[in-house]
């Protein structure tokens, strides 16, 4: 992985931790980028849970994207899934209202979904919660962030 790779699962890592976002389980494509983002996303956050690396998240279409989400157990609130674009950005727009043109790499999507399992995913549309990438903090960085991140 780059520096620059580095730097920014340190600076999305630093954001996620300072709102307190974790998840339940990790779900990455098994390909090395993603896997490596996957296991430093989870060591920024002091993650121990579950990380699936999956072949199907690899290059696939968003119905297998949805079908994934789909299976988890009902006790799992967040799921943190590392894949590929433009699958996972299609997938977002499916799964929202809004429109994002593209997710950056290191982007952040968070969807709030109104379900009680997540088999009801194709059912409802989900409401962004935010939408964040590294190049939003490359002229500022929060100090919150900016005193973890020294």
């Amino acid at each position: 992985m780059t520096k620059k790779g580095r730097k920014n699962i340190e600076t999305i890592g630093s954001y996620l931790k300072l709102k307190g976002i974790s998840p339940d389980i990790i779900l990455a494509s098994c390909a090395l980028r993603a896997q490596e983002t996957a296991d430093l996303l989870a060591e920024k956050l002091e993650f121990d849970g579950s990380i699936a690396y999956l072949r199907e998240l690899y290059f696939t279409d968003t119905e297998v994207l949805q079908e994934l989400l789909s299976i988890q157990e009902d006790e799992v609130n967040t799921i943190f899934l590392i894949g590929h674009n433009p699958q996972v950005t299609d997938m977002a727009n499916q799964l929202i209202d809004e429109h994002i043109s593209k997710i950056p790499t290191m982007g952040v999507v968070a969807i709030n979904f109104d379900i009680e399992n997540w088999s009801e995913i194709d059912e409802v549309k989900g409401e962004l919660d935010f939408f964040i990438y590294p190049k939003q903090f490359q002229y500022y960085v929060p100090n919150q962030i900016r005193a973890i991140l020294a």
